[in-house]
């Protein structure tokens, strides 16, 4: 990294343990936060000049707690804080992590987070968008394109969720086992969503890779809290497989590469044997859900040692199943992906193209068509896919990918003299 990137990448990896751990201390969101940032400026002016401190996240959390005291010190015009115990969660013992996860003093401030971003007094879509924000620090605009609604309307969101919390309806204690269970569902989704967020940027944000890192960590947590619940089994086993496969998804000049020519021996053997495991493990439950059954297909694809090897019939099947457990458009586009491998482009573009008006503007549609369209021979509707899905591309990897399947097809066809007339 060339400049100062290597302090955005630091304090993006520390931001969820730091403002969490800021969060446990002033139970106070808005606060929070505006330690966090405070500590963040501090470290863009100091670190420059004296070089990282050995553990990043405790420099931001210490710094951040103090500049926390000193506004409330402002604040109350200099009237002495509350006592201690009264102001923040001070037990914090060195414990083991068994002993943390399943006695009362249960400790994780991400996990706890989560959690408490899951409760029932705040909507389901302000508890993913909050956690999305607050945990993965994903920018508004992102967030706002996510759910399709504008800006505006996404930060109402936000400032309405935090008014929930800071209205004190929302607790900052850890849950107990009852309370865990009724919001699994719903902490499942935002680690799922905080994984895809580092995945998506992984090729072109050196940072993202950590964010993937955080989210399988509080998977396994989740685990070691639900140890029989399978879909949990498979929400890890699906990060495990996916993540396993970080360093062959982009060359050495920056290019993405697609799964099917990415070099398997770069590819994460532990990760896979874990995630395989946890798969085998899942399905014995004889209890179908969507994580279990995209971990699958993962699985599918990595027990095959060439592409040529893939099982696509499998791979069919199993899409199928997800579509009737969660039917979806974007489901129906990764099927047509093994439709077009086991019974040739037509069938797969007949399956997508009712979905082009519900896909319009989501980029992996357009690409995945224009290659459909290229195998057909369909060139020039080939190139307009692709001049479309490079419209929508999301970073420079993405688009630079798109250009490299648009300069292959060569160039336009001329038009006819006689619509040159018209």
């Amino acid at each position: 990294m060339t400049d100062n990137a290597w302090i955005a990448a630091a304090l993006q990896s520390a931001r969820p343990r730091a403002l969490s751990a800021l969060l446990r201390y002033f139970r106070n969101l808005d606060l929070a936060e505006e330690a966090f940032q405070e500590a963040c400026l501090r470290a863009v002016r100091t670190w420059p000049l004296k070089g990282p401190p050995r553990d990043p996240t405790a420099w931001l959390i210490f710094v951040g707690r103090n500049s926390g005291v000193d506004s409330l010190r402002k604040r109350s015009r200099n009237v002495p804080l509350p006592p201690e115990e009264q102001l923040s969660d001070t037990e914090d013992t060195e414990t083991s992590l068994a002993e943390r996860l399943d006695g009362a003093h249960y400790r994780d401030d991400i996990l706890r987070l989560l959690f408490t971003c899951c409760h029932p007094d705040l909507p389901a879509n302000a508890q993913i968008a909050l956690a999305l924000r607050i945990v993965a620090g994903v920018p508004l605009k992102q967030l706002a394109r996510a759910f399709l609604v504008s800006e505006a309307a996404m930060e109402q969101r936000l400032t309405r969720a935090k008014r929930v919390i800071a209205d004190g309806n929302v607790a900052f204690d850890p849950p107990d086992r009852q309370t865990r269970l009724e919001r699994l569902g719903n902490v499942a989704v935002m680690l799922y969503l905080l994984f895809n967020e580092g995945y998506s940027r992984g090729h072109s944000d050196p940072g993202a890779a950590q964010m993937c890192d955080e989210a399988i960590r509080l998977c396994r947590l989740l685990l070691r809290l639900f140890p029989s619940e399978p879909e949990i089994m498979g929400l890890c086993a699906l990060m495990l497989l996916q993540h396993a496969r970080n360093r062959a998804r982009i060359d050495n000049s920056g290019q993405l590469v697609l799964l099917e020519d990415q070099d398997r021996e770069l590819w994460d053997a532990g990760m896979i044997a874990e995630g395989r495991a946890l798969v085998e493990k899942a399905l014995r439950h004889r209890e179908p859900g969507i994580y279990q059954v995209q971990a699958a297909i993962s699985a599918q694809h990595a027990r095959a040692s060439s592409a040529a090897e893939t099982d696509w019939w499998s791979i069919d099947r199993l899409y199928q199943t997800l579509e009737t457990l969660q039917p979806s458009p974007v489901v129906t586009l990764n099927r047509a992906v093994a439709v077009g491998k086991t019974r040739g482009p037509a069938a797969a573009l007949t399956l997508i193209e009712p979905l082009s008006d519900r896909l319009y503007t989501y980029f992996y549609f357009h690409g995945v068509r224009g290659g459909l369209l290229t195998q057909l021979g369909r060139i020039d509707e080939a190139r307009e896919a692709f001049c479309r899905a490079m419209a929508l591309a999301g970073t420079p990897a993405e688009a630079a990918h798109i250009r490299s399947h648009i300069d292959r097809l060569g160039k336009p066809t001329p038009p006819s003299p006689l619509l040159a007339l018209k």
